[in-house]
């Protein structure tokens, strides 16, 4: 009995160890990440208050975390962030479960955000495109008809960008976490789109009281 419980007791707290590097590295991949993102997000939110400022919208797309970040972002544009304002206009393509399984069915599952950025977008308007890899095909596919259609991008990824950093424009925007673990990435995303989000109030209606 006494040995089980010392070894239920090892195990507990090689747990909490583990959880508590956990926070250590997000919390170090945050603070190197300062000071390669700061300024592209400082850019990236210029440019999406620009457009959101002259009547224009904000497309969102992602996979798996980041079809979550996508819909997370668009709300607090569409809601509200930290701050009382009037709606934002931004969608995101994650969320339509007919057009995407249609899309999927008909067409590939590798055009479910580049048939509704066609169909959607207007020259003006900003994608947001989230991969952690750089390489998800329905985002690169995005990408592109964005590109085509006179859209701006504003990309969030990690590993070195794969495909995506080599689709960007010089009017785009390439938020890229330096590091290759998925779960840090996101955790890296979140943060950007908070930035973005403030950077997108203060921009449009100054600073907070």
């Amino acid at each position: 009995m006494r040995e089980a419980a010392g070894q239920a007791m090892r195990a507990h707290d090689a747990l909490e160890a583990r959880f508590a590097s956990h926070f250590r590295e997000s919390a170090n991949l945050k603070l190197a990440s300062a000071a390669e993102l700061a300024a592209p997000l400082a850019r990236a939110a210029r440019l999406m208050a620009r457009a959101l400022g002259a009547g224009a919208k904000i497309l969102a797309c992602g996979n798996g975390g980041s079809a979550a970040d996508a819909q997370h972002f668009a709300a607090e544009l569409v809601n509200r962030f930290e701050r009382e304002r009037a709606p934002l206009a931004a969608v995101a393509l994650t969320t339509d479960s007919s057009a995407l399984t249609s899309i999927a069915n008909d067409y590939g599952y590798a055009q479910v955000f580049e048939k509704q950025v066609r169909a959607l977008g207007r020259p003006g308007d900003v994608l947001l495109a989230i991969s952690t890899s750089g390489d998800s095909e329905n985002v690169l596919a995005a990408v592109r008809a964005a590109r085509e259609m006179g859209l701006a991008v504003v990309a969030l990824s990690g590993r070195g960008g794969g495909a995506l950093a080599r689709l960007l424009g010089a009017g785009d925007v390439h938020a890229c976490v330096p590091h290759a673990q998925t779960a840090r990435i996101q955790e890296v995303h979140l943060l950007a789109l908070h930035c973005l989000c403030d950077g997108i109030d203060r921009e449009l209606y100054g600073e907070t009281a």
